[in-house]
């Protein structure tokens, strides 16, 4: 359950911008397709599935996607891997998930989505905004990161020193189809652009700034899988102490103990908790 009091706090620093929401694949656990109703992949096993043609791969590989996509990129090419990308979140119409339409009534002022929909997108149309697309192993550039300024309506690729700071951040670590294709997948995409992350180049400068004492609110993420732990440790640096909440229904002890050493506190409930039973019924 979810105390009354704490469900406020989240409401209140949702809104005011100093309780950031984290989301992961468990956000669009609704959503279907408008052609066929199959559901939307997001999870890992969902997307090594999806990627092989409805069928499971190898069990070494079913261990998560980037094994997974590390495998077909090398046997048929990155491109195979942005196709399939760029057909499941770019061009398949989906239902809309309870939780965007959550968050787009609160407006936070910056949100971090894990997911490679474009669902956060489509929830600021006509709405001015800043996106920001990982990006990995691309040369003459010491950025690991695509940053777009919108109108409302149309992007436009800006450098960091060029952005309003004024208006909303979509942070979208492992990339989008929109308004260009940029993803991290293969395990070679997160080795690169978590080293880079380290390093401080995956992140635009005025992020860096507005992000100090930040708290975090993670939704639809388990932490049982290391390659999103680092990223996910590394995108939090500086935040609040306590620097949050995860929302993680039955959570294991390997997360009990990750989140205990970020000085994140595990609330053991579903998000239709927080949204309300019916809005995900």
């Amino acid at each position: 359950m979810i105390p009354s009091e704490l469900h406020q706090q989240w409401l209140a620093g949702l809104k005011d911008g100093s309780i950031v929401p984290y989301l992961g694949p468990g956000v669009l656990a609704d959503v279907k397709s408008k052609l066929d109703g199959r559901p939307m992949p997001a999870t890992s096993e969902q997307l090594i599935i999806a990627m092989n043609n409805g069928q499971p791969m190898a069990p070494k590989l079913m261990y998560e996607f980037p094994r997974a996509a590390m495998n077909v990129e090398l046997k048929r090419g990155r491109s195979t891997v942005t196709k399939f990308l760029d057909t499941t979140y770019g061009q398949t119409q989906w239902t809309r998930a309870a939780v965007h339409d959550w968050l787009k009534e609160l407006a936070p002022p910056y949100v971090i989505d894990i997911n490679r929909d474009t669902q956060l997108q489509d929830s600021h149309a006509g709405v001015p905004h800043l996106l920001i697309l990982g990006c990995a192993r691309i040369g003459g550039t010491d950025y690991r990161f695509m940053l777009y300024a919108s109108d409302g309506t149309t992007y436009t690729p800006i450098q960091p020193e060029d952005a309003d700071r004024s208006l909303p951040v979509l942070f979208k670590p492992m990339g989008s189809p929109k308004p260009k294709s940029s993803y991290i997948a293969s395990d070679a995409d997160y080795v690169d652009y978590i080293t880079e992350l380290m390093g401080g180049f995956a992140v635009p400068s005025f992020v860096k700034d507005q992000r100090k004492d930040k708290r975090y609110l993670l939704l639809g993420m388990r932490l049982n899988r290391d390659s999103e732990r680092m990223v996910f440790s590394d995108l939090i640096y500086s935040s609040a102490q306590p620097s949050g909440w995860a929302l993680i229904s039955a959570p294991t002890d390997k997360e009990k103990r990750f989140c205990k050493r970020l000085g994140m506190e595990i609330i053991d409930a579903e998000i239709s908790e927080l949204l309300g039973a019916e809005a995900l019924a």
